[in-house]
């Protein structure tokens, strides 16, 4: 899970510092990480992004990684996301 995030905060900094929209990477973060959003509608909210099944369930099972974890690593996850879309580099997207 460690090296899930990881991978994914960096994906995140380049796509911001790409301009490709924080306020939509913050949303799709933040359902990720909230436990009262389950993988239906997680996946859901993203199906314009979804080519087909096999990223459907691929989806279903990032959301579920997140779902495994306790609130407090999810709390903790949410105050990093903040810290990195309220960072300098990131306020002029």
């Amino acid at each position: 899970m460690k090296l899930v995030v990881v991978l994914m905060l960096s994906a995140l900094a380049l796509s911001c510092y790409a301009g490709s929209g924080c306020q939509r990477l913050e949303e799709v973060i933040y359902d990720a990480t909230d436990p009262s959003v389950t993988k239906a509608e997680f996946t859901k909210s993203l199906e314009e992004f979804i080519p087909g099944d096999t990223t459907e369930n691929l989806l279903g099972e990032l959301k579920q990684c997140f779902l495994d974890q306790s609130n407090r690593t999810l709390s903790n996850m949410k105050v990093m996301m903040d810290a990195i879309f309220d960072s300098r580099q990131c306020a002029s997207y």
